[in-house]
């Protein structure tokens, strides 16, 4: 059983039984294109992005019959090329087909990955699980980001508490309208994990802010808002933490330069 990892510039160059792909969100079509030659009829292909909307993205250049859902969950960062630190949370992944049926080739690979030491596990509702993920990670990196302090900071604080709450609730309200009912206390379980991580914890996007590098804004925080919009759902929040780090956000991607004209 052949698992391949996918970063942005592998090109796969045999047949493989499952991927899973771990680039940035706004990589993930031109890293499908790099591997559509090498998958099978069969074969499953796992994004662990932080966004919501990567197996759609997968669909677009891959067969549909390829993509699953998948997530993950670690607090982590490249110390330097090779070494990873692993700074809070318990690392898991889990996965499943799009329509929530047990296929022999995703009990195949999570058999595979716990072999291998990981802990990983298929959902009764991946689309509940994938929700219920962007529900913690999208309020955490928006908050985080604009306040620009680890989340022991502005977890205490009730202003920036508030925020992420409501922030929180305005993504449970875009998963309901789009049909995924979440748990009745999926906040309240949110604020603990978020209560339960090292006081110095941070997203990824909030460090690629800080750090001024291109981050998985348009992913995460934008998602929420044009998904919000799609539904007839207000984002008021998600949309003001959006619109605060976009200027940012296209400075690191080039296309303003800091005198705010546009490339």
């Amino acid at each position: 059983f052949t698992v391949e990892r996918v970063r942005a510039t592998d090109r796969l160059t045999e047949k493989v039984d499952a991927v899973l792909m771990t680039v940035k969100a706004w990589q993930i079509r031109d890293a499908a294109a790099t591997i559509k030659s090498s998958l099978r009829d069969d074969t499953i292909v796992v994004p662990l992005e932080n966004g919501i909307d990567a197996p759609e993205q997968l669909a677009s250049v891959l067969p549909s019959q390829n993509v699953a859902g998948g997530l993950c969950a670690i607090v982590s960062f490249v110390v330097e090329p090779g070494v990873i630190r692993h700074a809070a949370a318990s690392p898991f992944i889990m996965f499943g087909e799009l329509d929530n049926r047990v296929t022999p080739r995703a009990e195949r690979l999570r058999d595979v990955l716990r072999s291998a030491g990981f802990t990983a596990d298929i959902p009764e509702d991946i689309h509940k699980s994938l929700w219920s993920k962007f529900v913690f990670i999208a309020p955490m990196s928006g908050v985080g980001a604009v306040t620009r302090v680890p989340i022991g900071v502005w977890r205490t604080m009730p202003e920036t508490r508030q925020m992420a709450e409501r922030a929180m609730a305005e993504v449970v309200a875009v998963a309901t309208a789009r049909g995924v009912k979440l748990d009745d206390d999926v906040i309240g379980r949110t604020m603990q994990r978020y209560d339960a991580l090292a006081p110095d914890a941070t997203s990824s996007l909030q460090r690629d802010v800080m750090s001024e590098k291109p981050s998985e804004l348009d992913a995460q925080l934008g998602a929420a808002v044009r998904l919000g919009r799609d539904s007839g759902v207000l984002t008021p929040v998600m949309e003001m933490l959006y619109d605060a780090l976009l200027p940012q956000e296209q400075i690191a991607r080039q296309s303003v330069n800091a005198a705010g004209i546009r490339r």
